[in-house]
């Protein structure tokens, strides 16, 4: 047993090294202003970008989905929030403003870091890129999920045609994932209820893949994030942050980014004042332990 336990468990330790190496995708950045963080010996704060992107064959996407995550491994505590996709912002490297999910589709995910790290005056760490379209396959690799439901509508679009989803604790298998973090036209709060949504299920996949049980799920697991995810985390980051950080998962702190809709030229622009950037920028400079009178060197390239 003892012999047959070690041989699994090294099956599992290289796969995962394996899987790891296939989905490394480093970017090149300034590490002057910003150094790496330490996060085996001192255990600093750390932010992590996830995108989701709509990316098919012969079209690069965008990142309709931006969450940001700042992890304090000493407060043990956890900061996620969306950034509205239509957010009205400069696009580094390009020298306008746009809405802040083109950046992506302009220039891939470094332009995509820059705007984001502009747009909130905070340096980003690691990014974890998700190929939305497989997004159902990621949910049924852990088994499915349960939520809490706030709203109950049906569904009849795309991606779960004829559904109810029904109000409090449900189900949900990939499909059904699926629709429920894209509707929102039939939401009253429209991007915000859907990104709160995402928001849920993105702590109920963390919650459930950490769970013993997964395991046995883990070949399935590891073969849609082989085909479907990208980071610039190394083999070794992730073993220390899986380390270092996973007691941040027992607090977990959401919010919003407020703002106002409105139209320029005929299109629709999220449009956050100056003053509220201010303000998620000091929370999340606090959280991470920064100087509140840090500048992000890139906002100003």
């Amino acid at each position: 047993m003892v012999i047959g336990a070690s041989i699994y468990a090294y099956y599992v330790y290289d796969s995962v090294k394996e899987t790891a190496s296939f989905i490394h995708e480093p970017i090149e950045r300034n590490q002057e202003d910003r150094p790496k963080p330490k996060i085996q010996e001192a255990k600093e704060p750390i932010t992590i970008l996830l995108m989701g992107v709509d990316q098919r064959k012969g079209d690069q996407g965008r990142s309709d989905s931006m969450v940001v995550m700042t992890l304090n491994p000493s407060k043990e505590s956890m900061y996620m929030f969306n950034i509205p996709r239509d957010s009205r912002t400069k696009i580094i490297g390009k020298g306008f403003e746009d809405k802040i999910n083109h950046a992506y589709a302009f220039g891939g995910t470094k332009m995509a870091i820059e705007t984001v790290e502009n747009f909130i005056d905070v340096p980003i760490d690691y990014y974890i890129k998700v190929n939305m379209q497989s997004f159902s396959d990621i949910v049924d690799a852990v088994g499915g999920v349960k939520v809490q439901n706030k709203l109950s509508w049906y569904d009849s679009g795309y991606y779960r045609k004829g559904y109810k989803y029904e109000r409090g604790e449900i189900f949900l298998d990939g499909a059904k994932a699926l629709g429920y973090v894209r509707m929102r036209y039939q939401d009253p709060r429209g991007d915000f209820g859907r990104n709160e949504r995402q928001r849920q299920v993105i702590k109920a996949v963390i919650n459930k893949g950490a769970q013993f049980s997964s395991i046995t799920k883990f070949d399935d697991i590891l073969d849609v994030i082989s085909s479907n995810v990208k980071t610039n985390m190394t083999f070794d980051e992730m073993k220390d942050i899986q380390a270092n950080y996973k007691k941040a998962l027992n607090d977990i702190k959401t919010f919003e980014i407020n703002g106002q809709g409105t139209k320029i030229n005929k299109i629709y622009y999220y449009i956050v004042s100056e003053q509220e950037r201010e303000s998620i920028s000091t929370k999340l400079k606090e959280h991470l332990e920064m100087s509140t009178n840090d500048k992000n060197t890139q906002a100003s390239e």
